[in-house]
């Protein structure tokens, strides 16, 4: 039995075997108890993770097909596939763990959205992603390529850039290069009035990103807060902390 890749799906298996023998070896240089592994596809990770001894591993995978194929391709994967899409998924654990996993790229800003609700039991993230959503992820404040999802990821994890990953070492190749990342929880998470209150700013700030952040925010702070020079900046130039600080000041 052989597979068949859905272009629906976002589907780009890796062939490469050092490639898949260097992103384990990035998951087992941080030691876990638990892991799961986001879109297992053709179980090219997924047979080295196997072998990895003393861990209770799960996978979560959407196709039917590839379900099929996993089962019967590697036994020791009976009763730890979770068959469902990862977006769609319960807390797999109920203690912390890590996640692993070559990202389908179409989905791959929501799985770390749905990673940041599960953040108090998450203990490590090993990702491959499209290298311009990696380079958007570890992005520091000034870059142009600062934003939301950097601010929002920054604000809890320490992001890693690990190493980059060629076009041609996937079936089929994709149109661009990858990158694997690594996140780890903060040991301090910068001082918010609240979670909710930080999110809506972000969004808020990067929704005009070309403008000063006073004309971007300007229905969540009294006009007398906006007169502060402070917010003559743009969305970029402000750090994770000028974030987290400004949410004492809105209404």
């Amino acid at each position: 039995m052989k597979y068949t890749l859905k272009k629906s799906l976002g589907q780009h298996f890796l062939k490469d075997e050092s490639v898949c023998k260097k992103i384990v070896a990035a998951v087992t240089a941080m030691p876990c108890q638990r892991l799961l592994e986001v879109g297992p596809g053709g179980g090219a990770i997924t047979k080295y993770l196997l072998q990895v001894p003393d861990v209770d591993f799960k996978c979560v995978e959407v196709d039917d097909e590839k379900v099929n194929w996993l089962q019967q391709e590697f036994p020791a994967i009976q009763g730890k596939i979770i068959h469902k899409s990862f977006l769609d998924i319960d807390c797999p654990f109920d203690q912390p763990f890590s996640v692993v996993g070559n990202f389908p790229y179409n989905i791959s800003s929501q799985i770390l959205f749905k990673i940041l609700e599960w953040k108090g039991m998450v203990e490590v993230v090993t990702g491959m992603f499209q290298k311009e959503v990696a380079q958007r992820i570890v992005s520091k404040e000034g870059s142009k390529v600062y934003g939301v999802l950097s601010v929002l990821i920054q604000a809890y994890f320490d992001c890693e850039y690990l190493f980059e990953v060629q076009e041609s070492a996937f079936n089929p190749p994709p149109k661009v290069k990858s990158a694997v990342i690594r996140l780890v929880p903060k040991k301090q998470v910068p001082e918010m009035r609240s979670e909710k209150d930080f999110t809506r700013l972000v969004k808020a700030a990067f929704n005009q990103r070309r403008k000063m952040i006073r004309n971007a925010v300007r229905g969540l702070f009294d006009e007398e807060v906006l007169k502060d020079d402070f917010f003559n900046k743009r969305a970029e130039q402000l750090s994770v902390n000028d974030f987290a600080a400004l949410t004492f000041k809105m209404n």
